[in-house]
């Protein structure tokens, strides 16, 4: 499955569509570009909660940034109802404001094209708040290249946890030995992998401003034109 191009460092994967049924997607990071929710939670948000509390830009960073770590990889990380409450600010109308930063990544809807080319079913499977979901589908126009799209608030746990693999399961009816999934996040990946499935893409720049960091652990590509055959 793994080979090692001495040329860049990744780790590859040689695509063999003719023993892949089905092919699961990541959002956020993998197919748009996550620079979006970088500059939200990092930035926007807290400027919106430095005023509304009387704190520096700096201060407020600094403790929505602990407030967020404490409870990442959980499914309240990405609710944004939870948010809303917890910061007493409209976290949906506030992505809305800025929502001409959502973008999709080059060669996405080439590759999203292929796969329907190819006859694979196409599923987007996210971490992220039902709400978060409307509002990118709405500004991208992505969502009619899926068979089914699944927020892990769906299936009740994260994608981190490997019970969440074997639910899905149960709900798409993939087989495991013949679905690729694609994410940007390693314990995803990772989780998938202690589930049982064997074909997983590790996505290198999830942020157009962020660089490269290919893994040492999984197959690696930049852009989905690598898995175009």
């Amino acid at each position: 499955m793994k080979k090692k191009d001495k040329s860049n460092g990744p780790l590859q994967w040689k695509p063999s569509w003719d023993r892949m049924d089905t092919i699961l997607l990541d959002m956020d990071g993998t197919l748009l570009d996550k620079h979006f929710d970088d500059y939200f939670w990092e930035h926007y948000v807290p400027e919106i909660f430095a005023d509304k509390n009387d704190l520096t830009p700096l201060e407020a960073r600094k403790e929505l940034l602990a407030r967020y770590k404490s409870i990442e990889g959980t499914l309240a990380w990405t609710d944004l109802d939870y948010w809303s409450e917890k910061l007493d600010l409209d976290i949906p109308a506030l992505k809305l404001k800025i929502n001409h930063l959502i973008q999709v990544h080059p060669y996405v809807v080439d590759f999203l094209q292929y796969c329907r080319i190819q006859e694979k079913e196409v599923h987007l499977v996210t971490n992220a708040h039902s709400k978060t979901l409307d509002i990118k589908m709405r500004r991208t126009a992505i969502g009619s290249y899926f068979d089914r799209i699944v927020c892990s608030q769906d299936i009740g746990l994260p994608k981190e946890d490997p019970e969440f693999w074997a639910r899905l399961e149960s709900l798409l009816g993939f087989d495991k030995q013949r679905t690729l999934l694609a994410d940007d996040n390693e314990n995803v990946l990772q989780a998938a992998q202690t589930y049982g499935m064997e074909v997983l893409i590790f996505v290198a720049r999830p942020s157009s401003r962020a660089k490269i960091l290919y893994s040492e652990k999984f197959p690696s590509i930049v852009y989905f034109k690598e898995l175009i055959v």
